[in-house]
């Protein structure tokens, strides 16, 4: 690992961040510390509601997190992508895996207490065909645990038993919308967007009344049909945006699936709306229109749902860029005066600072990555000021950021001792075109293949970036040896927790970047860590379990894990930590590929194979080039080996309880077709068949 420092200054002391006596790096500015982040509790999935990511507890800090060891390991078996931040309340934690099963652990010994499992293979199991298994928290309110189902099941549990109080269905029936993120709490409700922009689904989020789960109010993130809208201000002012009748080729998108930040002071919640549906802004919404309210910041009233501003941060979205990172909440001080402020770094590469009342910009946003689709944002309008023909107007366009960021889901994190935010970072490009490509590198979806490209340099890694959001400036930055890693967690005692996609959980100090501690966690981190404590003990955990959007990146993403082959765990560390983690098997990135060398492949079947397996993508990579997670490597598989079991497998569902969906809907003809593909691919990794190349999609949770 590589530490780029491009900025020189004296690191502040442990005992100087606990007086609050510090400047951040580079001279940022301490900034007001009221009502930011957690202590003994971490209540919820960004530690509380301003979604920080701050713990105000500094008992592991800057001079000692050296000693620092693992207090308690425990196993999760059946569990695959692990992208939960777990949450603590009065000594026991809390946490999501793979598909929405909620585990309740005893914080001080790992303990399992209790475990729930909404089983949506056997709920609604078609939900199943629309995401990997991948869920990011849970929510805690008054002695209930909520979580959201994929299939859009809003469940309140008791936090002492797990036992089921309610359920509400959160999606209506025959929509193709999909709920992998946290539920928020806000003073007696709880609120769950859904994902599934990406099939043209058409977004919304929805609040329930925490005690009943009764629905209280539903606020739709793209216009209706005219009928629907009327009436309603913000529909009506959206639909001007969009084509007259662009409802009938889509839903529009702008899904709402992670970032909601509460404001109990101005009593309002604030959504990071998701990318417009499809990408291509004409085969959506002919001729022009901003596309409201799609990657956006939206604030509602959290009694009412009601509409008071919005932000936009790209109007005519047609590159998968999503609003969607966590928003954060805190007091900045601006030109000497105290300013409420929303702080948000989305996918598009810029770092924004808005005003939480009005939503207006208050400073000049500055470029956490190199971009190029736009040479800066406007002060007076709030606009990108765009660079031409972004949008594949001659054809092809290549463009930094790529989907996947800039900044994506992982949490950011932001230390008001130091004034400083810090931001994990991917650094990619991508390439679009209309129409549909043979490469097994593409992905073609709804008229419009994208691809990952590295061309530039730093291409490739992903970055944890230290940012002063009052001069909009780089304050430090370490690059990573991949590029999908886990968000972040800034402490009291001047620390920045980050686990990284080979495996490594680390410890920076806050103020200059330099790796103060590392533990090796035997499988890749996505998630974020969170710190509580009990008894005035201070802990850190993190969820090891690498995955999400991995495999749909193939070999961009891949570093060497195997399916199911390294545990998943739930990790605890604390200071003088002395429990020991079994060896676990390391990354093996050679392809331990089948064949049938009897077999005569039909070259037309591999060429429609390879058009059918992009709904195989998301959980077997990209032109069957699998990450290990969040299915096996087909090429590896006996299974697929053998066309009649493959066959059977997909008719049958025997799999349904491991994440597998049944694939009813395939004629024989394309299960022989997605056969020929793999065989084909399995011979390329074993040399015996000419490559055809591997490059990697942009599609994304």
């Amino acid at each position: 690992m590589r530490q780029i420092k491009r900025s020189i200054f004296v690191a502040v002391t442990a005992a100087l961040l606990a007086a609050g006596c510090t400047k951040g790096g580079d001279g940022a500015p301490a900034q007001p510390e009221e009502g930011v982040g957690a202590e003994a509790d971490w209540s919820a999935v960004g530690g509380s509601t301003d979604e920080a990511a701050y713990s105000r507890l500094g008992q592991i800090n800057a001079s000692n997190v050296g000693d620092m060891g693992l207090a308690w390991a425990l196993e999760l078996p059946g569990e695959v992508t692990l992208e939960a931040t777990p949450i603590a309340v009065a000594g026991t934690i809390y946490f999501s895996g793979s598909y929405a099963a909620v585990y309740a652990v005893d914080g001080a010994t790992g303990k399992l207490l209790w475990r729930y499992d909404p089983e949506t293979w056997k709920h609604n199991p078609m939900r199943m065909h629309f995401s990997f298994g991948a869920n990011r928290g849970v929510a805690y309110e008054k002695g209930k645990i909520f979580v959201a189902a994929l299939d859009g099941r809003l469940i309140a549990l008791d936090a002492k038993t797990g036992k089921e109080l309610w359920v509400a269905e959160s999606i209506p029936e025959g929509a193709f919308n999909i709920s992998t993120g946290a539920p928020r709490v806000m003073n007696g409700k709880v609120i769950i967007g859904n994902g599934g922009a990406d099939f043209g689904a058409r977004g919304f989020v929805t609040a329930f009344d925490s005690e009943t789960g009764k629905q209280l109010w539903r606020f739709h993130t793209t216009p209706g049909k005219p009928e629907d809208n009327k009436g309603d201000p913000a529909m009506e002012a959206a639909a001007k945006t969009w084509s007259a009748d662009f409802w009938k080729r889509t839903g529009g998108g702008g899904t709402v699936w992670n970032g909601m930040t509460f404001d109990p002071e101005l009593n309002r919640i604030y959504i990071g709306v998701g990318n417009a549906g499809p990408y291509d802004p004409e085969a959506r919404s002919p001729g022009g229109g901003d596309n409201l309210y799609t990657t956006s910041i939206v604030a509602l009233d959290a009694n009412t749902g009601k509409y008071i501003w919005h932000y936009q941060q790209n109007p005519r979205d047609a590159w998968d860029y999503k609003s969607t990172p966590n928003i954060v909440m805190a007091t900045l001080n601006l030109e000497g005066k105290p300013r409420r402020v929303l702080m948000h770094a989305p996918t598009n590469g810029f770092f924004y600072v808005l005003d939480r009342e009005t939503g207006k910009l208050l400073n000049a946003p500055g470029k956490t990555t190199v971009i190029t689709w736009a040479k800066g944002i406007d002060m007076k309008t709030g606009r990108p000021i765009e660079e031409p023909n972004i949008r594949y107007e001659t054809g092809l366009t290549e463009i930094w950021p790529g989907t996947v960021g800039g900044h994506n889901w992982q949490p950011m994190s932001y230390n008001p001792k130091l004034g400083l935010v810090y931001i994990p970072i991917q650094q990619i490009g991508g390439r679009f075109a209309r129409g549909s490509s043979a490469s097994d590198g593409a992905f073609s979806v709804m008229g419009l293949t994208t691809e990952a490209i590295v061309k530039k340099e730093g291409d490739g890694h992903g970055y944890l970036v230290a940012w002063d959001p009052v001069s909009q400036k780089e304050v430090w930055r370490v690059q990573n040896a991949n590029l999908w890693n886990g968000g972040t967690l800034s402490t009291a005692g001047s620390l920045v927790f980050q686990g990284t996609a080979e495996g490594m959980f680390n410890a920076y100090n806050a103020a200059d970047g330099k790796r103060l501690w590392q533990f090796n966690a035997g499988l890749g981190i996505v998630g974020a860590p969170m710190s509580f404590s009990i008894g005035g003990k201070q802990y850190v955990s993190v969820l090891v379990g690498y995955g999400g959007t991995s495999a749909a990146f193939g070999k961009f993403m891949d570093v060497g894990w195997k399916y199911k082959a390294q545990p998943r765990r739930l990790l605890t560390f604390s200071i003088d930590g002395k429990a020991k983690l079994p060896l676990s098997p390391p990354a093996d990135f050679k392809v331990h590929a089948l064949d049938d060398p009897k077999l005569v492949i039909n070259e037309a079947d591999v060429a429609a194979g390879r058009s059918l397996s992009v709904q195989c993508a998301a959980c077997h990579g990209v032109g069957f080039h699998a990450t290990g997670t969040p299915g096996p490597d087909l090429r590896e598989s006996a299974i697929a080996l053998d066309l009649e079991s493959f066959r059977t497998l997909l008719k049958s569902g025997a799999l349904m309880q491991n994440g597998m969906p049944r694939f009813e809907m395939l004629t024989d003809t394309q299960i022989r077709q997605l056969h020929a593909y793999i065989r084909a691919r399995a011979r390329e990794a074993l040399g015996t068949r000419k490559a055809s190349g591997d490059a990697g999609p942009m599609p994304k949770l």
